[in-house]
C-alpha cells in the first residue's frame, strides 16, 4: 500500500470516529480551546473554559454581577485575565440584556428556557433581560423549539473622526452600557442595537 492510500485511509477513519464521539457526546473538542456543543442540535463551535483572547471581540457587551464584571459576546462569556481575557463559564444568577445570536428554545415544564454553549438562560424575574440558571429538571429530554431567525452580523465600526482602535473599543464599551438602559433594550434586541447605533453616531462614527 503506498503513502497516499494510507494518508486517505487515516483521513477517513479519522472522520468517522469524529462523526460517532459527536453523536455520543454534547461537547467534542475539535482543536486547541475548541468545542462543538450539538446538545439539542445546536452544533456551534466555542472555544473552550481556560482559552485567553488578547482582546475582546468586537461588539462584546459589558455584564456587571455584584461586585465582578464580565464580558459577552456571541454565546461565549469572558473575564479579565493577566494581559488578556479569559473564557469562562458564567456565575449562576448573571444577567445579560439579550440573548446570544444563535441559541435553541426549549419548553420544559411549561416555562421557557433557552440554551447555547452548555448555558441555560430563562427570562429575568423582576428585571429585564436574562438569568443564567441551573440546567432545569427535565432539561435532558426536552426538545428543541423551531430556531428562531439568525441575526444580522455584528456590523463595521468606522471611525469617522480618526479615533485610534483604543478610543473605538472604549466608546463601544460605553454605548453598550448606554443601551442596557433604553425602554425594551433589554428584552428586544433590534432596540438594543439601535440604541447602541445611535449612541455611536453620536460619538463620530459610522456603522454598517
Amino acid at each position: 500500500m503506498n503513502g497516499s492510500m494510507t494518508m486517505r485511509i487515516a483521513a477517513a477513519c479519522a472522520a468517522l470516529l469524529f462523526s460517532g464521539l459527536a453523536a455520543a457526546r454534547d461537547h467534542v473538542s475539535v482543536g486547541v480551546q475548541l468545542n462543538f456543543d450539538n446538545r439539542y442540535h445546536h452544533d456551534h463551535y466555542y472555544p473552550g473554559p481556560g482559552y485567553v483572547e488578547r482582546v475582546l471581540p468586537p461588539g462584546a457587551v459589558v455584564v456587571a454581577h455584584h461586585a465582578d464584571r464580565y464580558y459577552f459576546h456571541g454565546g461565549v462569556w469572558y473575564r479579565p485575565w493577566s494581559r488578556g481575557y479569559r473564557v469562562i463559564m458564567p456565575p449562576v444568577g448573571v444577567i445579560i440584556p439579550i440573548l446570544p445570536p444563535a441559541y435553541v428554545t426549549l419548553r420544559v415544564g411549561g416555562m421557557p428556557y433557552y440554551y447555547a454553549n452548555g448555558i441555560y438562560y430563562a427570562p429575568a424575574v423582576g428585571a429585564p433581560g436574562y438569568v443564567v440558571v441551573q440546567p432545569p429538571a427535565g432539561a435532558e429530554t426536552a426538545a428543541p423549539a423551531p430556531a428562531p431567525a439568525p441575526a444580522r452580523p455584528d456590523p463595521i465600526i468606522y471611525p469617522r473622526n480618526g479615533q485610534t482602535a483604543q478610543q473605538t473599543e472604549a466608546d463601544r464599551q460605553e454605548c453598550n452600557r448606554w443601551a442596557t438602559s433604553q425602554p425594551a433594550a433589554m428584552n428586544d434586541a433590534g432596540v438594543f442595537n439601535r440604541a447602541v447605533e445611535a449612541c455611536m453616531d453620536g460619538r463620530g462614527y459610522s456603522m454598517r
